[in-house]
């Protein structure tokens, strides 16, 4: 194996290797399994590629290629940063969604701001399992559903059946969603190749967007998570950005 650091956004766990680096499915879920006594939700390769920018490669848990992940995307740019990749300030991050930008000063960690993806949210409702869920694409797929009562969000029992329903041919992450006030939403996510999470940051900027769009709500938002809360918006550019926390663990 080669040497790897262990990190993680709101709780969103990730093994992080230099590369260029091309990985097997075995090799994937191999590395995720050194974690800890959990193993980790996915596995980040970051390549060098000029003064100002790097390559993300992101690979969940079960040892599938994702386009990208918005929490795997912070840590990519405090990794960057941290081994000298670029100089701390903003670069940009190729990903298989598209080019990001990153921003960091290279001071405090808990305030990486990235810009996640532009949102294409489904105005029309898609009925599964007797809710009614939103697909929204931020550069990967989502099925956002809106619940009551986030303890008894039927996570675990509905979230593997949606991801894996034949309306989604690649599969799909799941967010079930709580409307708050002041300009808040939480949310619990089902992760594509991986389960439930206690954070997913594409989906919650995918839940932010169906939120603004379909329950009056304004950006910016605050949204909630199993493993904190981050300030998502939208840029000029019409991209949303998140900021929040990579931490080494």
């Amino acid at each position: 194996m080669n040497n790897f650091i262990k990190m993680q956004g709101l709780g969103n766990k990730f093994v992080v290797l230099s590369g260029p680096l091309d990985l097997s499915a075995a090799e994937v879920i191999a590395y995720c399994k050194q974690f800890g006594d959990e193993p980790a939700d996915g596995v980040l390769v970051v390549s060098p590629l000029t003064e100002h920018s790097v390559k993300m490669k992101y690979w969940n848990a079960d040892g599938t290629l994702a386009e990208m992940c918005g929490n795997g995307l912070r840590c990519v740019v405090r990794f960057a940063i941290d081994s000298k990749m670029v100089q701390p300030g903003e670069l940009i991050v190729k990903t298989d969604a598209g080019d990001l930008k990153g921003i960091w000063d290279g001071n405090n960690p808990s305030q990486i701001e990235v810009q996640v993806g532009k949102a294409n949210v489904s105005t029309t409702p898609l009925e599964l399992f007797g809710k009614q869920f939103f697909e929204v694409n931020v550069g990967n797929p989502h099925a956002v559903t809106f619940v009551d009562d986030l303890d008894t969000a039927p996570v675990k029992t509905l979230g593997p059946e949606v991801e894996n329903n034949s309306r989604f041919p690649h599969r799909t992450n799941v967010e079930f969603v709580v409307v708050e006030g002041n300009n808040e939403i939480s949310l619990r996510t089902w992760e594509r190749g991986v389960g439930e999470t206690l954070a997913c940051g594409t989906g919650m900027v995918a839940a932010a967007n169906v939120a603004v769009t379909l329950k009056n709500k304004t950006f910016p938002l605050i949204v909630n998570v199993l493993g904190g809360k981050a300030k998502v918006w939208l840029d000029e550019a019409g991209y949303t950005r998140m900021i929040g926390p990579a931490e080494l663990v």
